[in-house]
């Protein structure tokens, strides 16, 4: 038999009201009935029923975070401040890996809606935007992070993904390179979109173009950047650098110039987006754009807690449509992997 809080409350010498506002965290009681009552709970080992609860406050103290894998440094580190941030503020973080498979991520949201989050953090594939637009309209608060697909509801947290674009083609055309290879992401999504855009303006800045055969645009995969490479490197006049603006594709890249040969940075410098924890201890170190990883998590917790925290308290759901668009700037961290090249480029 499950204990009840009335047992609880006998145990403690307390009212049931009191052992309840005691449970919930409530601060309007004296440090001696809260030990008290978190005595007797742990020994006749009462649990909370957390559905019954949910009903009758319309909070289930779950936060729905969707995000399309754990391969991409930047999201290990958001995970990791979106777990203790919203952990700190009482809520629970149900993870939902996609590995950008839409049938998966609406599944995944389908689900988290059934279960009535208090609130949504997605980085989603684009794909799923009608469902995403469901869980708005049922009063869910969202944000929408690193990506924000069109007609998107909620509020918006981004990265500066074209002005750290133009600060890698900057530095690199500022060391004399003119042959610079581009590796992106899809032109659907908002950072390969984006950091290609921010790319070109560079090189168009200066009188060039980005050359077709050196810019290879696709999948956020291992897979994708070591065939990029492969193919890039092969041109008749190849590249004398290289900005990798595909993060997930630059762990292919990395592993496919060991296996060229190529020498970094007297064959090829190297400027790759977004930071790893190991990029200043690779031989030689790399030179990143850091497009501020825990910046953006500590946003996103942010704007979603203060979403959660102006929801009216019936649960009715609040205004829909597009919010605020909030963005982190990016910055440039030079390390030894550039450099001028030996031919002209």
């Amino acid at each position: 038999m499950a204990v009840t809080l009335d047992q609880v409350a006998d145990a403690a010498g307390v009212s049931k009201s009191t052992a309840s506002r005691v449970l919930s965290g409530s601060s309007l009681v004296s440090d001696r009935t809260k030990r008290a009552v978190q005595s007797a709970a742990e020994r006749l080992g009462y649990r909370p029923n957390r559905i019954a609860s949910g009903l009758r406050t319309r909070r289930s103290n779950l936060i729905g975070l969707v995000i399309t894998n754990l391969v991409n440094a930047s999201f290990h580190t958001i995970t990791g401040v979106l777990q203790q941030r919203l952990d700190e503020c009482g809520y629970q973080v149900l993870l939902c890996v996609t590995d950008s498979d839409p049938v998966r991520e609406r599944r995944y949201l389908d689900m988290l809606l059934d279960h009535r989050v208090d609130g949504l953090i997605i980085v989603g594939t684009g794909d799923n935007t009608a469902t995403v637009r469901q869980v708005s309209a049922a009063g869910i608060p969202v944000v929408n992070l690193m990506r924000t697909p069109d007609g998107a509801p909620g509020d918006s947290v981004m990265a500066g993904d074209r002005e750290g674009a133009e600060l890698a083609a900057q530095h690199l055309l500022g060391l004399g390179h003119r042959r610079i290879a581009f590796i992106g992401g899809p032109p659907g999504v908002d950072s390969g979109r984006d950091r290609y855009v921010g790319f070109a303006a560079a090189l168009t800045a200066v009188g060039l173009e980005p050359e077709p055969t050196l810019c290879a645009r696709g999948p956020y995969t291992v897979p994708f950047g070591a065939e990029a490479v492969m193919r890039v490197m092969a041109a008749d006049d190849p590249p004398t650098a290289l900005y990798s603006a595909n993060h997930e594709a630059t762990f292919g890249a990395l592993g496919a110039l060991v296996q060229l040969g190529v020498r970094v940075p007297e064959q090829l410098s190297l400027v790759c987006h977004e930071e790893a924890p190991w990029f200043p201890y690779w031989h030689p170190p790399i030179t990143v754009v850091d497009n501020g990883a825990r910046d953006l998590g500590e946003l996103a917790a942010e704007q979603l807690l203060r979403r959660i925290d102006s929801r009216p308290d019936n649960g009715d759901p609040g205004p829909e449509g597009v919010g605020r668009l909030i963005r982190v700037g990016s910055r440039l961290v030079v390390r030894s992997s550039t450099t001028a090249p030996r031919r002209p480029g």
